[in-house]
């Protein structure tokens, strides 16, 4: 972790911000598989009737400044069409590596990107048929989750979104306040989300999400309100709160925006983590007070929402098949995708290499996932919850105890104060200043392996 000053326990503090853990091992992590794997092969042993079926989308109309998704601005209509076409290639050779020896069958399905909803509402039919015909996925059955952003949630796509039974729709809004908006370089005006909102809301789709961010350059806790307000009065079934980072090669970056941790910069760090963490409890705060209940760090549900998926750690799950160049597939031993950048041409680049693909047979990058790997990950992925993480189900995965497998770090979120002490007995739960330093924890609980990693990625 990295280190400033002392709390008041005498325990040095640590950056609230240092990253989001929305999945682990991170992509920068991965590498190419020298041998190259045969789907079939990995899937071979592995459980199948439950699996989760995620469909990426890689393009977008625009790039906000702090994106760093795999994603491209624009696309010819020839590109989205021979995209698609790899995309069908590929769920043939994934659903025959799946065989038929015993039940295949899909719980959840999401579309993400990018913006899936940059495709035509003709696109999304196919995308949709994908998903069913090729892979056998019952949309209409099953929770299914799709993003979308002002300029794209229109009308006709929505339409198609509900009858092929899209059950919850996300937007990202980021700010009502159309200065912030323009700050975090992300074009838009209130008065296109609202008129966003409305489209979504008549198209019947049973759960809304709207995505916001705090620590926007100028924000004030004023504003930060006024979104919040403006984000309640539809009445979302969930809200996300994400604080704002400025990573490498994004737009903010690359305009100077925010800090990357130079000592010379110390103060104005300091200062930006303590905006972002008084904006966190506003919006904490805020949103209970409003009858949501806190799911995570960032997730907050109505409480007479109805749940249509799996929580905020979806993605993490064992058993993900993941379709397009952005997308990552997980059984219990191998995670694997397609090469990662943030750089537009390196993406483009990838993109490229993906629609010319005609062989998805092979898993071709990726990370090994060992026991203790995957006991890092199970502890991860439900401790960051603030429902927490039931001992007994970890002792039934793995045999041993939590507290026996990382008793240094588990020692250092207690004397941190991050654990809660009035949890029930068998309940790792953490505290509201530990879920508030989520993005510190998560990080802390990475393995030497997976940190050298990471460190030696070369960007692009």
């Amino acid at each position: 972790m990295t280190t400033s000053t002392a709390t008041a326990t005498g325990v040095p503090a640590v950056r609230p911000y240092e990253s989001y853990v929305y999945a682990y091992p991170h992509k920068t992590a991965y590498r190419p598989l020298p041998e190259r794997p045969v789907l079939r092969e990995l899937w071979a042993a592995e459980r199948k009737d439950a699996l989760s079926l995620y469909l990426h989308i890689p393009f977008c109309e625009v790039r906000c400044g702090f994106c760093n998704l795999f994603t491209r601005i624009g696309a010819p209509e020839e590109l989205t069409t021979r995209y698609l076409d790899a995309l069908d290639r590929q769920a043939v050779a994934v659903r025959d590596a799946l065989g038929d020896d015993g039940p295949v069958r899909f719980a959840a399905a999401a579309f993400g990107g990018g913006t899936p909803t940059f495709l035509t509402a003709g696109e999304l039919e196919r995308l949709c048929d994908i998903a069913e015909k090729r892979m056998g996925a019952d949309l209409r059955a099953v929770p299914l989750s799709v993003e979308t952003s002002p300029s794209t949630a229109t009308a006709d796509r929505l339409a198609v979104l509900a009858d092929r039974g899209t059950t919850r729709i996300s937007i990202g809004v980021q700010s009502f306040v159309d200065a912030e908006a323009k700050a975090a370089v992300r074009p838009q005006r209130r008065a296109e989300v609202e008129g966003a909102l409305g489209r979504i809301r008549d198209a019947r789709i049973p759960v809304l999400n709207i995505d916001l961010i705090y620590g926007i350059d100028g924000q004030s806790e004023r504003t930060w309100l006024t979104s919040l307000d403006a984000a309640l009065a539809w009445r979302p079934e969930e809200l996300y709160l994400y604080p704002l980072y400025v990573r490498p090669l994004t737009g903010l970056h690359r305009l100077g925006a925010g800090v990357t941790g130079p000592e010379a910069e110390a103060l104005e760090q300091a200062a930006w983590d303590e905006q972002r963490l008084r904006l966190y409890a506003v919006g904490r705060d805020h949103l209970l007070a409003h009858g949501y209940e806190q799911v995570s760090m960032r997730m907050f549900r109505r409480a007479d929402a109805p749940q249509e998926g799996p929580e905020d750690y979806a993605c993490q799950t064992d058993g993900m098949i993941g379709l397009g160049c952005g997308a990552r597939s997980y059984t219990s031993a191998l995670h694997y995708s397609f090469d990662y950048a943030v750089d537009m041409r390196e993406i483009r680049s990838i993109i490229d290499s993906f629609t010319a693909t005609q062989d998805f047979s092979r898993a071709e990058v990726g990370r090994y996932v060992d026991e203790e790997e995957a006991r890092r990950r199970h502890l991860l992925q439900s401790v960051l919850q603030a429902a927490g993480l039931p001992v007994a189900d970890y002792r039934a995965r793995f045999g041993t105890d939590p507290w026996a497998d990382f008793p240094a770090e588990l020692a250092e979120f207690a004397a941190r104060g991050w654990l809660d002490e009035r949890a029930p007995e068998g309940l790792l739960r953490l505290s509201p200043l530990g879920l508030a330093h989520s993005d510190a924890l998560g990080p802390a609980l990475f393995s030497p392996g997976v940190r050298a990693a990471m460190a030696a990625y070369e960007r692009k």
